[in-house]
């Protein structure tokens, strides 16, 4: 999609569609306003008849509006302007784009930019319209024989800001939500390819084409590599699949080398069965998604390369199938992690913990300011938190509210959850150090308390995005997120949030 900042009076912008919204009841914002006068009342009259109350999600298509340029307007549903926040904003702009895409436009102008959110600005306005008009617009179609019905895809969106000294912050954010969106899409992609296709050698080969692309530093770590380094709690998740394990590291390098960098760490299970301790058969196929913590490191380095945002910033990748088979580990046997803790594990299917305590160990070498991983940890995270917040963790505070800030300013929000040492007695065991899973209740903070007790050389924090990463049902798909969250963070830390 291209996309541009326009300055300039709605009813004077030639195209297929003009877009400007309508707060309940009937009230005009400013750009419909002035379509209105154009047009000598037409629009108001629409209003009055009632065909458009403004009623949040509500759209209405106009054609040939006498005295307006544009072939159509779309009126935009925005809700009480009262309790117009974030949430409205960011709903108008997905009603707004699913519209133009179901009547197969090519080219559209969008007046909802100019409207007043409370608290945020021109910048994060045009942020969020690029980044979710990309998301909206995303399509995952290329094992289809057959593609959905063809119509024009929207091709040129132009934003429309109310001030032109307002030009070099839009612009700014343009830049920023496109990267942000285009990571997105690229943590979408690699999450719903079917993992026969999306294996850890697969995940390699992406992370060493993003670094010839944006010319990162990338290393892959085969199996060999992480014996010698004591690695065995990672192996044994990968012993039952005839697939190798990676272990892959990208490096950006965009400050002075004397700055330590951010790490993000996540987790690749490319496809997991439970192991020994097998997963129920329904809906086993979604077990694809859980390397969503891998690809949305992935995509949000792929934003920061796209940006060039002046900071250092590692990924790490431990990436394996967990299968069951001959060769794989059994409940009950005890394995040495690379920091040198065993860990008997009692549950093959509390794999995502064994693969990340490596990566965390293995972390250690960067000296980072920072380490933050993102995994589709825990089921027991979607009964806490359901589909609407990612679990956060952290052991500082104050990285907590960074990325609740973070999360806040994406409309890509987090949760803070407990990590209390009170926590840590449930992964007790009789027989090694710990054990990896700790029973029924609380099973995604006893998740968090495991993978604590191999970060205690750094700041640290987890997402648990087993709920938010991927949707089920009709609109089954990966999500993209945490890439929004993680991304505005990173902006943050830059000094380029505006």
């Amino acid at each position: 999609m291209e996309f541009s900042i326009k300055n300039g009076s709605p009813e004077k912008q030639r195209g297929s569609c003009v877009v400007v919204g309508v707060f309940e009841p009937g009230k005009l914002t400013s750009p419909a306003a002035l379509l209105d006068k154009a047009s000598n009342g037409f629009i108001a009259k629409i209003i009055q008849r009632g065909d458009m109350e403004g009623k949040p999600g509500s759209t209405l298509l106009l054609h040939d509006v006498p005295g307006v340029l544009s072939e159509r307007i779309l009126l935009v549903g925005l809700g009480k302007e009262k309790d117009f926040r974030d949430k409205g904003f960011t709903s108008a702009l997905r009603s707004t784009f699913k519209k133009l895409n179901e009547i197969s436009l090519s080219d559209a102008t969008l007046y909802l930019t100019e409207l007043a959110v409370k608290k945020r600005s021109v910048a994060w306005c045009v942020r969020q319209a690029a980044s979710i008009a990309l998301d909206t617009t995303y399509k995952f179609e290329q094992f289809k024989t057959q593609k959905s019905e063809s119509h024009r895809q929207l091709e040129k969106l132009k934003i429309g800001i109310e001030r032109r000294r307002e030009l070099s912050d839009a612009t700014t954010g343009l830049e920023q939500g496109i990267a942000i969106g285009e990571g997105m899409a690229l943590a979408k992609n690699l999450g719903n390819l079917p993992p026969n296709i999306c294996h850890p050698s697969y995940l390699a080969e992406q992370a060493q084409a993003m670094a010839a692309e944006f010319k990162l530093e990338c290393s892959v770590l085969e199996r060999a590599d992480m014996e010698q380094l004591g690695m065995h709690s990672l192996l044994a998740v990968a012993k039952g699949s005839h697939q190798p394990p990676k272990l892959i590291i990208l490096n950006y390098r965009g400050a002075k080398s004397s700055q330590k960098p951010i790490v993000l760490v996540g987790k690749g299970v490319t496809f997991d069965t439970g192991g020994i301790s097998l997963k129920p058969g329904a809906e086993m196929d979604e077990m694809k998604y859980d390397m969503c913590g891998a690809a949305s490191v992935l995509g949000t380095l792929h934003a920061v390369a796209r940006m060039a945002l002046p900071i250092n910033l590692t990924v790490i990748v431990p990436a394996t199938e967990n299968m069951p088979g001959g060769a794989a580990t059994r409940p009950g046997d005890i394995v040495t992690s690379m920091s040198g803790q065993t860990i008997e594990i009692l549950n093959t299917d509390a794999e995502g913990r064994l693969i990340l305590c490596d990566a965390l160990t293995y972390a250690e070498r960067f000296e980072p300011e920072t380490v933050i991983d993102v995994a589709t940890l825990t089921g027991a995270c979607v009964v806490a938190l359901g589909n609407i917040a990612t679990g956060l963790f952290a052991n500082q505070d104050d990285l907590a509210r960074e990325l609740l800030d973070a999360g806040d300013e994406a409309f890509d929000r987090a949760w803070h959850m407990p990590l209390w040492d009170d926590y840590q007695d449930l992964l007790k065991s009789p027989f090694a150090d710990m054990a990896n899973i700790g029973g029924r209740w609380g099973g995604a903070i006893s998740a968090a308390c495991f993978l604590s007790r191999f970060t205690k050389k750094f700041t640290w924090a987890h997402l648990d995005i087993a709920g938010t990463a991927w949707k089920s049902g009709s609109d089954k798909g990966a999500t993209g997120r945490p890439v929004p969250l993680l991304t505005h963070y990173l902006l943050q830390r830059a000094g380029k949030l505006n």
